[in-house]
């Protein structure tokens, strides 16, 4: 991988079928630049994290994790696309859809919204947070500054860096850390005595509403403290020019107390939500279906290899396997820049070196077969399975199971047999703690 120039750029650099261009922003630990995908020439956005960063500062890996997670899990129109992970030993790279209308706050900063523009906001802001609720997921940090506009003023939230899933949750049900910025964070987060995300953000999305109406928030004080005081007691002023409904919603949403504060459904259900509009559900595509087994494949080419699966399984130091359901033995896998027609010939050279009698069951899946040597005769000792994967341009992922036999004797044939045999063509060995190589 290219060095970043002293300015902070990747100009120009090529990553897999991306390459990266200008400068989109700038946050704590990461760098968001302009890319663009080289199959169809269509933009994205490509958030970069350097490890050695957020390895320095507690709880960050496994905050990226969980973004990562709730970012796959979270598929809306109203939300911001994760298309696809990558990583290098020192960086990762988050490929995500670019929004081209840029932050809605920059919008609020020109002026109050008319209330018909507010209520589109408003409404697109809501469906995607009830979604977000209804998976478990409380955002924990809904500002204008993560929300985003396209082209078509459509509403996109984005940066799920604080959200939490259901797991998080202690043993009275509740979220107990303190987060999220402080002139849209929810009363009882400041009381820390524990708190229902879902009902934080409904709080959060009162304030957003207050500030498309006002372009000022309903919290603001220079003296810090001050501020907390008037949002625990929910003292704000509503300006003169918010209309009846609009008024009487925010009166709903601001309720310090999360318990009498107004539901979603209720929200869904309240006039000033309800008017002039056709009210049509946004149509939510369904989760991506993983490739089983029996798929069938496109002749000549072996199935794609799942990028998230890449990262947990091979970025030395930054194991993602605990979000993920297929979690494998480490040393059970490996990456590979060689041809996948000549990964394939030679695993079954390997495994005839072994003594294995081996078959092609399927294009790119390779079984390897031994018998036992003792009174048993004819019982197979071992059989495993080797596949091959695309996982990008130029790289292929190996993957081994066992068939069946003793686990030992699989971890044996792994760790020390084949791993032998095949070093002239491996980059990486899953858990490895580098590559031959060196950085992409």
């Amino acid at each position: 991988m290219e060095k970043e120039a002293e300015n902070g750029e990747m100009r120009n650099l090529v990553l897999g079928r991306y390459e990266m261009g200008r400068i989109l922003g700038r946050g704590t630990f990461a760098k968001v630049y302009h890319g663009r995908d080289l199959r169809n020439g269509e933009s994205v956005a490509i958030k970069v994290i350097h490890k050695d960063q957020i390895s320095r500062q507690a709880g960050m890996m496994e905050q990226i994790k969980r973004e990562i997670s709730v970012m796959r899990l979270v598929r809306h129109p109203n939300v911001v696309e994760l298309r696809e992970v990558m990583a290098t030993r020192s960086r990762i790279f988050f490929v995500m859809e670019y929004v081209r209308g840029g932050e809605l706050f920059a919008r609020v900063l020109r002026g109050p919204l008319p209330e018909e523009k507010a209520r589109r906001c408003f409404r697109q802001l809501i469906c995607a947070v009830e979604f977000c609720h209804s998976l478990g997921v409380s955002h924990r940090d809904l500002k204008p500054e993560n929300l985003l506009l396209d082209n078509n003023g459509n509403l996109k939230v984005a940066d799920f860096g604080l959200s939490a899933l259901p797991e998080q949750r202690r043993h009275d049900g509740l979220l107990h850390t303190q987060c999220g910025t402080p002139t849209y964070v929810a009363p009882e987060v400041l009381r820390r005595h524990g708190y229902d995300g879902s009902k934080a953000d409904v709080w959060s999305c009162g304030v957003i509403l207050y500030v498309l109406l006002a372009s000022f928030l309903p919290f603001q004080e220079e003296n810090l403290m001050q501020m907390y005081c008037k949002v625990l007691k929910a003292d704000y002023r509503i300006p003169p020019w918010f209309s009846g409904d609009a008024r009487r919603l925010i009166s709903l949403l601001l309720v310090a107390n999360p318990e009498k504060r107004i539901s979603i459904p209720a929200i869904k259900s309240h006039p000033w939500f309800k008017k002039e509009a056709f009210l049509q559900e946004p149509r939510i595509p369904p989760p991506p279906t993983p490739v089983e087994e029996d798929d069938e494949l496109k002749p000549g080419s072996p199935k794609f290899y799942n990028a998230f699966k890449l990262i947990s399984t091979f970025s030395s130091g930054f194991n993602l396997s605990s979000l993920f359901q297929n979690r494998r033995p480490a040393g059970t896998m490996f990456t590979s820049r060689s041809p996948t027609a000549a990964i394939v010939e030679r695993l079954e050279r390997a495994g005839q070196e072994l003594g294995f009698n081996v078959c092609m069951v399927k294009p790119y899946k390779v079984k390897m077969e031994k018998k036992s040597g003792n009174e048993w005769k004819g019982q197979l000792e071992l059989v495993v399975m080797a596949e091959v994967f695309e996982a990008a341009d130029g790289m292929a992922v190996v993957e081994f199971s066992k068939d069946s036999g003793e686990a030992s004797e699989f971890a044996k044939f792994c760790e020390e047999k084949v791993r032998k045999r095949l070093k002239d063509i491996v980059w990486a060995w899953q858990g490895a703690t580098g590559t031959d190589g060196g950085e992409q």
